[in-house]
């Protein structure tokens, strides 16, 4: 971490290998750093609940104008809980475990069942014959084309916008996190992190509807809880969906190749940054899931050549949405448009 002259990028540690063993220089939690943030983002986030909740009388749209910042602190303490998941955010597994617990309760995500599953995205992310677990759905070109008219428009309406940011988040969050799919061959345990999730959820509400009735509950927190998983799934849509991402078939995947190439820079402006807690430096989050989130930036400021690999703004980032395809051909993603262009008999 001292010398900030050496570039990771220079020919003599071009192996990406290598850039891993550099970047663990960044990986030892603060203690203290970890609890402030902690209570920065849970503190005004039941501030601004009861908040809103005092000012339903006064109008439903100043309660829906602070959901919106009370959101964010949502999708913060959801990143709080994603750092505990990969034991970055304290030194002991068992304060990250409980830490990450007693959030997804808050966050209405299983963490022990999520952790496993997102632990499964990052050993396989960008391997064609190892989707399905913790990603997005992804169709190379040549399996789109083979499917039926009908196969084709349940992936098209799966692409859609108004599903993938709006639907499938309230859907996800909502009711599939309440069973452990994808993993529920997999032992007892995701099943007993998800029914413990559960049934903490559930006292949680029965209590909160006994406090302020079930009309006012639903009032505050469905917009709080809508807009914080639609957030959510956007910044995990734009982390590997983008033009350049990296796809490969088994023979030809690397690990370290897919973690730095595959998942993108997303350059929020700082604001954003703080809210998302430095999500967007997601291929080196990839390269190294043990760093804090609150050190990420430190690396970019180390090593400045990691700044523009996978490098997306805000504006570039919404292009993002029309990419739906992996094409092997040209490796990159390509939209459906692109594909009828080619192809003039899709």
């Amino acid at each position: 971490m001292k010398n900030r002259t050496t570039s990771l990028l220079t020919p003599v540690s071009r192996d990406v290998r290598h850039l891993t063993q550099i970047l663990a220089r960044y990986r030892a939690p603060s203690p203290m750093r970890s609890i402030v943030e902690l209570v920065i983002t849970a503190g005004p986030l039941i501030l601004l609940w009861l908040l809103m909740w005092a000012t339903l009388d006064l109008g439903y749209w100043l309660c829906l104008l602070l959901a919106v910042p009370a959101a964010g602190f949502l999708v913060r303490l959801f990143m709080i809980q994603h750092d505990c998941g990969h034991g970055a955010f304290f030194h002991r597994r068992l304060v990250n475990d409980w830490v990450g617990r007693v959030i997804g309760v808050l966050t209405l995500t299983p963490y022990d069942f999520w952790r496993r599953a997102h632990a499964v995205h990052h050993a396989t992310s960008g391997n064609l014959e190892r989707r399905g677990i913790g990603d997005v759905d992804t169709l190379t070109v040549h399996e789109y084309l083979a499917l039926s008219r009908w196969g084709r428009l349940r992936y098209r309406l799966y692409r859609h916008p108004v599903i993938m940011f709006g639907l499938a988040p309230a859907y996800l969050f909502i009711v599939q996190h309440r069973l452990p799919v994808g993993l529920m061959r997999s032992g007892w345990r995701p099943w007993l992190s998800t029914s413990a999730t559960n049934l903490a959820i559930a006292a949680l509400v029965a209590t909160m509807i006994w406090l302020v009735g079930i009309g006012p509950f639903l009032l505050v927190h469905l917009p709080i809880m809508l807009l914080a998983a639609s957030a959510g799934v956007w910044l995990f849509y734009v982390q590997h969906q983008f033009e350049n991402t990296v796809w490969a078939h088994d023979h030809g995947w690397n690990l370290q190749e897919a973690a730095l190439h595959g998942s993108s820079h997303y350059a929020l402006p700082s604001l954003l940054c703080w809210f998302t807690a430095n999500i967007g430096i997601h291929h080196v989050h990839h390269l190294c899931s043990r760093i804090p989130y609150y050190r990420l930036p430190l690396v970019l400021r180390d090593h400045p050549d990691l700044d523009g690999i996978g490098r997306l703004t805000l504006l570039q980032s919404l292009r993002c949405v029309r990419l739906a395809l992996w094409d092997e051909g040209q490796k990159r993603l390509v939209s459906f448009r692109e594909v009828r262009r080619h192809y003039t008999s899709v």
